[in-house]
């Protein structure tokens, strides 16, 4: 394909690092060094200047372009770039917001704006971070083929049972796969003989019952079933994460300092009990019993109040912080230094986008340790390598470091093992690391 990217931040460039082996990419910033200093790791061709403007466009033969991708921090420019591009080609457009109000307009609409797929970044945050309420010591989860399959990246934690354990003393779970091992920022497949360390992060896929016990073996200590949540920040990710706990059933607290905004949410928010208070005060958070907290979420508007947020919730006894993180290299810092899992918008809008660019037959992306790898789903066809053969002689054929993590077939859960044959029609949730995804999608 030929894709043309609006924006060379954090989002455009996941995506371009995404597409760039196997697709033309064109990348348009008004911001020329971000965009020179992108081409340095990526083959893209860079072009500097307005992605709303019609000279810029042609400039990009958006006429040529097969997919067209707005990604800048801005809404309304991803808005009117993506109406721009349609009204002068028939290229597939995708918008990338922030306010869910778009996002509902256009949803209700049927499409509106020029837009063919809009993102809207604090509802996928927000859908990220109940996932992984409820899985104690995820930090990323997601689920595949309709929710038969979830993939989830645990951190090993200091004094867990399973630190110093075998992977083949611990995979005790009949419908479980450990797909891959991240240690000292290095990759690996783990083995039977596979020393678990504490720090290392597990990338397990599975059925939902066997990913909860394995949780469970983790950290022991924690309940599963969180049930008093305190949301700190009534932003646009801190409602919305609000609003989906409330679907759910759930009854969060969420504590908003300014005055009228806190009045508004609790008019909004009818099954939340919306607090007036500043989050640092210790004496309140104390009077409001938020050290009993099971889950604390920090969903405030600068990734430093976040940080010292759900610190301080530590600090006063809460079993679990998450942080919304804006900036994708606090991520890992955020973890280091005490906080339960740290989400960053951008990777899933990133991941939610990807998706859209490996064919027909991918049902859903999951990108892993800031895009370094992938969990596909794929739908596998007559022409797959896997078709009709034993998984133990068909991955032989795969390039790379890939893991078939599980399989359903007919709504069932089928548990990979080196005699399982593939059939057409199966879905194939498997591990890849991204420098082999364009290749294994092909191939499978």
């Amino acid at each position: 394909m030929r894709v043309i990217i609006i924006g060379a931040g954090q989002v455009g460039s996941s995506i371009a690092a995404s597409l760039a082996p196997t697709h033309d990419v064109i990348v348009i910033d008004a911001d020329g060094d971000r965009v020179d200093s992108l081409t340095y790791s990526i083959d893209v061709l860079p072009i500097e200047g307005d992605g709303t403007s019609l000279s810029t466009l042609r400039e990009a033969n958006i006429a040529g372009a097969d997919l067209f991708i707005a990604c800048t921090d801005d809404d309304e420019t991803n808005i009117v770039s993506c109406s721009t591009a349609r009204a002068i080609s028939d290229v597939f457009t995708v918008a990338r917001v922030k306010k869910e109000t778009y996002h509902q307009t256009w949803t209700e609409t049927g499409g509106s704006f020029g837009v063919d797929f809009m993102v809207c970044t604090n509802l996928l945050a927000a859908e990220t971070i109940v996932r992984i309420i409820g899985l104690p010591a995820a930090h990323d989860v997601d689920v595949f083929a309709g929710g038969q399959v979830m993939m989830a990246e645990f951190c090993v934690p200091e004094g867990s049972p399973l630190a110093g354990q075998t992977v083949a003393s611990a995979d005790t779970f009949d419908e479980l796969t450990f797909a891959a091992l991240f240690r000292d920022e290095s990759i690996s497949v783990p083995t039977g003989r596979t020393v678990i360390e504490e720090g290392d992060d597990l990338v397990v896929i599975g059925s939902p019952e066997s990913t909860h016990a394995l949780a469970g073996g983790l950290t022991p200590e924690q309940s599963s079933h969180q049930e008093d949540i305190v949301i700190i920040g009534g932003s646009q990710a801190g409602v919305q994460t609000a609003k989906l706990l409330q679907e759910r059933g759930r009854h969060p607290r969420l504590i908003e300092h300014d005055h009228d905004r806190a009045r508004e949410l609790a008019e909004e928010l009818t099954a939340t009990t919306v607090m007036e208070s500043d989050a640092m005060d210790r004496e309140f958070l104390n009077r409001e019993h938020v050290d009993e907290a099971d889950v604390v979420i920090s969903a405030l508007e600068s990734d430093e109040k976040n940080l010292l947020a759900t610190l301080l919730a530590d600090r006063i006894g809460v079993d679990r912080t998450i942080a919304l993180v804006e900036a994708a290299e606090f991520t890992d810092l955020f973890e280091a230094v005490g906080v339960g899992a740290a989400v960053n918008p951008r990777d899933a809008t990133a991941e939610e986008i990807i998706r859209f660019t490996h064919g027909n037959d991918t049902e859903n992306v999951s990108l892993i340790e800031h895009g370094s790898a992938e969990v596909l789903e794929i739908e596998v066809d007559a022409d797959s390598v896997l078709t009709d053969r034993p998984i133990r002689e068909s991955t032989g054929d795969l390039p790379g470091k890939v893991v078939i993590g599980a399989v359903t077939r007919d709504g069932s859960f089928v548990t990979p093992r080196g005699d399982t044959m593939i059939r057409v029609g199966d879905h194939v949730v498997l591990f890849a690391e991204t420098s082999d995804v364009a290749a294994v999608a092909e191939a499978v």
